[in-house]
């Protein structure tokens, strides 16, 4: 048998009135943070600076202004040697493709048998009309003596008179035809029109040509221009003289001039030319295409360092430390970048001091850490950033 213990009516109120005295204690006497052991109130938190930075300031200087521009190359002027006469074999051709040839240089020659021989031929026809001259002229002569005589009918002294003429113009007409057949004598040498070079030869050996029949093509003076496609805004700041540099598809880089720009603008493409004499004797060849360059001159320019200027939802921003060390992020307006630098156009006051890096990290009403620039940079160099 169990038995269970059980408490006296008297103890069972007190252990009530005893529960009820330590709850109404815990009340009025609440336990306190710093009594409970191994805890400590917490401290209110304090700011930290959370990058480390540099400061760099807005520079003035003097740029270069310069349009970007990208076109093909061209022959600054094609001439092309044709046959002038017909009919006629090709016996030599003494240059090729690529040759520099010099002005009234020979550089094929047509078969001039028949033409010698017309040319004898109309030789022999001036010795007539010589001949028929010298007797009419004798005839002349004799009617104009006897003129006042009446020894000479009027009609037939009229008929000597007339036969002069006629035997000059017949003398003239064949010296005419002589000098033709000796001017194709001539045209059976095919010359070069100007100094320049070969870039095509469409004639061959036993070939017979006729009147226009294109032989070859030169570049005159192997001369090159660069036809720059710029738009109208900035062909309106372009002007004869000024300098270009190109960058040519072997990454060979060729200095040029402007020659010229255009009047007028495609009214397709709403593009204007820009015509850039490139030296001879660069490596640029017509048909390659370049990008290059055109500078308009020098102006004064407000820049920062790239690393101070940070890329953000398509906008630039640089970060203006105030005076309190806290972060003023400001929107820019940017334009020409050389060396490492950019050139500011708005949304920046000179002289202010800005984060030299580190806006990846930096947002607007942050707190920094102004370190001098060698620190900073020894940073850099071990590829942390201080926080």
């Amino acid at each position: 048998m169990r038995l269970t213990p059980t408490l006296s009516p008297l103890v069972i109120p007190a252990v009530l009135v005893a529960a009820g005295l330590l709850a109404a204690g815990e009340l009025h006497h609440p336990v306190r943070a710093a009594d409970v052991v191994g805890q400590e109130a917490p401290r209110a938190a304090v700011p930290r600076p959370s990058l480390a930075v540099t400061l760099v300031t807005p520079q003035a200087a003097d740029w270069p202004r310069e349009i970007e521009a990208s076109g093909g190359l061209f022959a600054w002027q094609e001439g092309v040697i044709a046959a002038e006469t017909g009919g006629l074999r090709v016996v030599a051709v003494a240059v090729d493709v690529g040759d520099r040839v010099r002005r009234g240089q020979e550089l094929a020659r047509l078969a001039q048998d028949t033409v010698k021989a017309e040319l004898a031929q109309q030789e022999a026809k001036v010795a007539q009309a010589r001949a028929s001259l010298a007797e009419a002229r004798a005839n002349a002569d004799r009617a104009r003596t006897v003129k006042d005589r009446g020894a000479m009918p009027e009609q037939q002294r009229t008929q000597y008179l007339i036969g002069e003429e006629a035997a000059q113009a017949n003398l003239a007409a064949a010296e005419a035809a002589r000098e033709m057949e000796r001017i194709r004598l001539e045209q059976t040498h095919i010359l070069a029109v100007d100094d320049g070079v070969i870039t095509a030869r469409s004639v061959t050996l036993g070939t017979v040509v006729q009147p226009g029949t294109e032989l070859f093509r030169i570049v005159r003076q192997g001369r090159v221009e660069w036809r720059a496609e710029v738009t109208a805004e900035q062909l309106a700041h372009v002007m004869p003289g000024q300098e270009a540099a190109l960058t040519l598809p072997g990454g060979e880089q060729v200095s040029g001039r402007v020659r010229i720009a255009a009047p007028t603008l495609d009214t397709n493409t709403r593009y204007g030319l820009v015509y850039v004499d490139i030296p001879p004797d660069s490596p640029a060849r017509p048909g390659m295409f370049a990008r290059g360059r055109i500078r308009l001159g020098v102006t004064a320019a407000l820049s920062l360092p790239e690393s101070a200027v940070v890329l953000r939802d398509g906008n630039s921003f640089s970060f203006e430390v105030l005076a309190d060390g806290r972060i003023a992020q400001r929107k820019l307006e940017t334009g020409r970048r050389a060396a490492g630098r950019v050139e500011i156009l708005g949304g920046l006051t000179p002289g202010v001091q800005v984060a030299a890096s580190g806006g990846a990290f930096l947002n607007d009403g942050d707190a920094v850490r102004v370190e001098p620039a060698l620190e900073v940079e020894a940073s850099a160099g071990r590829g942390t950033a201080a926080r």
